[in-house]
Parts: structure tokens; sequence; C-alpha cells
């Protein structure tokens, strides 16, 4: 998985990492950290397998490393993670080096699921889909202790109130 080392190794993504787990430091409930982003990847990875959907291991393993980069700059500035994101996941799998680059419609493809993970738009992609269901599904709210639950802003319909099994 050459193409996601890439993206994790890129000094923007440890960048952002690092200001994101510093400003959800105190944070009690749904960190944006690498347990998060590795849990929607796996999760995507069996909903693309189960789905029979197709994607490579690499383009759905980018994505959800991707999906949060721009968390930071939505607590610092204000700005919505999604559009931050999508900005920013391109310049990452741009300015990678050229071996390890991702094929610009997969790029293309990649940032648009980005940019559309948290409000599923009716004409979603598949990418787009898979994403959103994966980064849901990686929310344990079940098992949330009863007074962080009580501080959560999501409302119950947002929530994963249910193990998958």
């Amino acid at each position: 998985m050459t193409r996601v080392r890439a993206v994790w190794e890129h000094p923007a993504f440890q960048r952002e990492l690092a200001r994101l787990e510093e400003l959800e430091r105190d944070r009690p409930f749904c960190r944006h950290g690498i347990q998060h982003l590795q849990d929607t990847a796996r999760i995507m990875r069996i909903l693309n397998l189960e789905q029979g959907l197709g994607f490579s291991r690499e383009v759905v393993y980018a994505t959800a490393l991707l999906h949060d980069v721009g968390k930071a700059g939505q607590y610092a500035g204000g700005e919505p993670h999604e559009v931050a994101g999508e900005r920013l996941a391109r310049e990452i799998l741009e300015s990678a080096p050229p071996d390890t680059r991702f094929a610009p419609d997969d790029v293309d493809q990649m940032c648009l699921a980005i940019r559309g993970h948290r409000r599923l738009r009716p004409d979603a992609s598949q990418l787009e889909r898979l994403l959103f269901q994966a980064d849901k599904a990686s929310r344990a709210c079940f098992a949330c202790p009863a007074e962080v639950r009580a501080a959560c802003t999501w409302p119950d319909s947002k929530k994963n109130l249910a193990p998958l099994i």
C-alpha cells in the first residue's frame, strides 16, 4: 500500500493530524484521530467487498485516512471540515511523489467523497456513500457512557445506537 503510506507520511497530513490531536485532547467523545480513521477504513473495506463495489484497497484506505483532514481547520477557523478536507486532500494527493500518486480520476472521486461524507447528497457517488456509511458506523455511540452521551450534540438520528454484528 505504497500510495496510502505516502498519504500517511505527507507533511501536511502529519501536521493536520497533530493539530487535531492537540485540539481534541480534552474532548470526551468521538475524537477524530488515527483510531477513528482506521476504523472507518476497515469498515469501508468490508462494505466495499460485501457490496462488490470494486474500489481498490488503496483508494478505500487513503480516502478514509483523509476524510477528516480538515477537522482542525474547522475547530480553529470555522470552515466546514468537509470543505477544508477536500482542499487539503487534493493538495496531499497531488503533491505526493510521482511514483505514489493516484490516477487523476481516483483523486477526483476521493475528494468528492470527502466533500460529501457529512451530508449524503441524493446523487452521491458510490465512494461517497461508502465513506458516509463507514464514518457513521465507526462511531460506537451505543457504548458511550451515559454522562458523555448526554453532552453529545449529535441528534439521535445521526448516532450509531446499535452495534454492527
